[in-house]
């Protein structure tokens, strides 16, 4: 048996060749286009001497070079590794050193870093993608050297075992270094042909793609699934409100998947009444917990329904998922999907019974979770300790078998030996007219061992005092929990996805 992913492009291509596969700034790529052009850039990977099985770095944003070079790359049955595009040198040498990597594609805009740190790693075939407005910097080859050959033969399509790794995404690194997650063909398949069916995507949805496609839940939750089932992406390579909201209305945008901090800063959006959002059906969070309060406005303004899910990495985007608005549980992450199984265990790795009181780690095992870290075999057998990956949230399931996650538990404060879970407090900030963004941390207490502290950004326009959102939290916790200090930010510090970054905090 043999499966190689791209196969899920070569079918599209096949039965929708003239459907627009992707969309920017008003002009298109068909489906037959993008077969072709990926196999052009396999044909040039080939003719570089790169093997089956060897390492491609992939640092583009979101723009549809992203695309053809994500597919040529598995047609040459090569690994991609996907790279942020804000990697400085030491980071983007220290991945592609550790992924064995024989070739970077970049842009650029990355491309004076991405230089640096290739050397560093040892490559020399490096080639950078020109964009508009972007001044080139004279280091290495064109992009488009890549696709200057057509195929001598039957177009590449290497037949790999289904088994076999398809990308490896790089963690954050949040608790050391960064540590690269091997997806196999078959789980990256499995993981857009499921959550696509359970969430019932169109071949005349057109999904706003603002998610890095560099970053698991964009590749995996979009890519992948708008490819699987002939939908039409609509880049945005840059996440800001106004732009959004004006690619929904210009490109009748059904679909809009995101992580909390898009959706709140979509609310907060001075202008929004003035835009047409009426195309619309369903939104998507992950990435993160979303607020309650954030999910209630947004379906109100918007008129749809947000179904959030949950998942990592290391297993390839989607472990949980509400499937519609019928079936979903609200604030809840939903339930597994096909072929995975999630427990919630204690610390001494009993599994805990259904209840809100009964909050562990949640582990998971199936078909989407990773092969292991790429030539990290012990810090694969600490994550999967006996044959479960261990995700390091904390959650409950309650007794209908919807899951809940409470927070990361690395994020957990213990206040004089109370519990406070983060999320439980920030939600409550949301709740404030005035707050736009919310982080809750834990702070060094000679005391109490740790002390709650918020830091919190204000909606444009509002005002808010220390004083008055310590009491307004207090009004509504346990004393034990509210914060005892606010900072106020303009901003807080997020990642590439629009992840809240509690680290720099």
């Amino acid at each position: 048996m043999s499966l190689n992913l791209a196969v899920i492009l070569r079918e599209s291509a096949r039965s929708h060749p003239q459907k627009p596969a992707v969309m920017i700034g008003g002009t298109s790529v068909s489906y037959a286009e993008l077969d072709v052009l990926s196999d052009r850039f396999a044909t040039g990977l080939l003719a570089r001497g790169m093997q089956p099985g060897d390492a491609v770095g992939l640092q583009l944003p979101n723009v549809p070079q992203f695309v053809i070079a994500y597919f040529g790359i598995l047609k040459a049955g090569c690994v991609v590794v996907p790279m942020n595009v804000l990697f400085k040198a030491g980071e983007a040498g220290y991945v592609l050193a550790d992924a064995g990597a024989r070739l970077l594609v970049t842009w650029a805009g990355a491309a004076e870093e991405a230089a640096k740190g290739a050397a560093d790693a040892g490559i020399t075939e490096l080639f950078v993608l020109d964009t508009p407005g972007v001044p080139h910097v004279g280091v290495g080859r064109p992009f488009e050297q890549l696709l200057a050959a057509a195929p001598s033969g039957p177009p590449p399509l290497h037949q790999a075992d289904p088994g076999d790794t398809a990308v490896i995404v790089y963690t954050a690194g949040t608790t050391g270094r960064p540590k690269g997650a091997e997806l196999s063909h078959f789980q990256l398949f499995m993981n857009a042909d499921t959550p696509g069916r359970l969430f019932g995507i169109r071949d005349d949805d057109v999904v706003l793609t603002v998610l890095p496609l560099f970053h698991v839940f964009g590749l995996s939750s979009i890519l992948n699934l708008c490819v699987r089932f002939a939908a039409t992406m609509t880049l945005v390579p840059r996440f800001e409100a106004g732009t959004v909201l004006e690619t929904i209305a210009r490109d009748r945008v059904t679909v809009f998947e995101g992580v909390p901090t898009m959706f709140i800063a979509l609310l907060n959006h001075p202008d929004l009444d003035r835009f047409d959002v009426s195309s619309m059906r369903v939104g998507v969070s992950g990435g993160a917990p979303i607020p309650g309060e954030v999910i209630d406005e947004f379906e109100r303004r918007f008129g749809i329904v947000i179904l959030e899910g949950y998942g990592l990495s290391e297993t390839a985007s989607t472990t949980t998922f509400n499937v519609s608005a019928e079936e979903r549980r609200i604030y809840s992450v939903g339930k597994p999907i096909y072929g995975v199984e999630v427990q919630i265990r204690d610390v001494q790795g009993q599994v805990l019974p259904p209840g809100r009181e009964h909050v562990g780690e949640l582990v998971v095992r199936g078909v989407n979770v990773m092969r292991g870290y790429h030539g990290h075999p012990e810090a694969t057998a600490e994550a999967m300790a006996g044959g479960w990956f261990h995700t390091g949230d904390l959650g409950y399931v309650d007794e209908d078998g919807f899951f809940f996650v409470v927070d990361r538990q690395k994020d957990l404060i213990i206040r004089g030996g109370y519990n406070v879970y983060p999320r439980e407090v920030e939600d409550v900030l949301y709740t404030h007219p005035a707050v736009a963004e919310a982080a809750v941390v834990g702070v060094p207490d000679d005391r109490l061992g740790q002390e709650v502290k918020a830091v919190v950004a204000l909606r444009p326009g509002k005002q808010a005092t220390e004083a008055e959102l310590v009491e307004y939290v207090r009004e509504r916790v346990a004393s034990y929990k509210y914060p005892r200090s606010v900072e106020f930010r303009d901003h807080l510090p997020m990642n590439a996805t629009g992840k809240i970054l509690k680290r720099e905090l």
